[in-house]
């Protein structure tokens, strides 16, 4: 059995299991810790640093999703400091795409509207850069809009880790990075896509979607991956 350590997380002792992470153990003990990237069910990427947290002895922010708890770790999840650089990398999200919700399938079922208005990022005070992204609509039930992808990769781990297909990955670096399908293929061509919609569910933004929905119509069963993905034995 996994040893039971004992953390603080915002001054309270809780306990959590060897092997686990800081987010898994806080929100295992009922703490809220904001995340875009995470998933349960498969690996965490540490992309979005929205789920950062202040370690007692470490100088800078760690993801608490990749970061392994310790005996006796002191940890604080809603510092001042912390506030701010979540808002500012929630910020940078909008401002570096092209996220009209109005007219989206997600809206008010958009995992970035919902920690936008819970961590109260009202406006952003960056300049927009309004880049002209493609929409892929060449598969049959799927479209993929690039405008509102914001790179989390929880698309590309699903279906590599719980389909086993390996359809998408991330092309490029920083402001030029985007989602592909295989070897940058439009996603109606891909040989390797079984229609499973797996990355479609797990998608936290209206990025991924089924076709014939209007806007606002259209919600996500993230529980669903999660228990295939321990129906499967997907390893961590």
């Amino acid at each position: 059995m996994p040893q039971k350590l004992s953390i603080r997380i915002d001054g309270e002792y809780v306990y959590a299991a060897e092997g686990q992470t800081i987010l898994e153990a806080a929100r295992a003990s009922g703490k809220f810790i904001p995340a875009l990237c995470y998933m349960e069910g498969i690996s965490p990427a540490g992309a979005c640093r929205l789920c950062v947290v202040e370690v007692q002895g470490v100088n800078r922010l760690l993801p608490s999703c990749t970061t392994p708890v310790q005996e006796g770790m002191s940890v604080r999840t809603n510092s001042e400091r912390i506030k701010e650089y979540r808002r500012i990398a929630l910020e940078l999200l909008f401002a570096e795409r092209n996220h009209t919700c109005a007219v989206c399938v997600s809206n008010n079922h958009c995992e970035l509207q919902a920690l936008a208005q819970k961590l109260g990022v009202t406006s952003v005070r960056y300049p927009y850069s309004y880049p002209k992204l493609p929409v892929d609509s060449s598969h049959p039930r799927f479209v993929l809009d690039h405008n509102r992808c914001i790179l989390c990769t929880r698309c590309v781990r699903v279906c590599s880790e719980v389909e086993g297909a390996h359809v998408w990955d991330v092309m490029s670096r920083g402001i030029q990075s985007r989602l592909v399908c295989e070897l940058d293929k439009p996603w109606g061509e891909a040989e390797s896509c079984t229609s499973c919609g797996k990355c479609v569910q797990a998608c936290p933004t209206g990025a991924l979607a089924e076709k014939g929905w209007a806007a606002e119509e259209m919600s996500k069963n993230y529980v669903h991956i999660s228990r295939l993905a321990a129906r499967r034995g997907v390893q961590r």
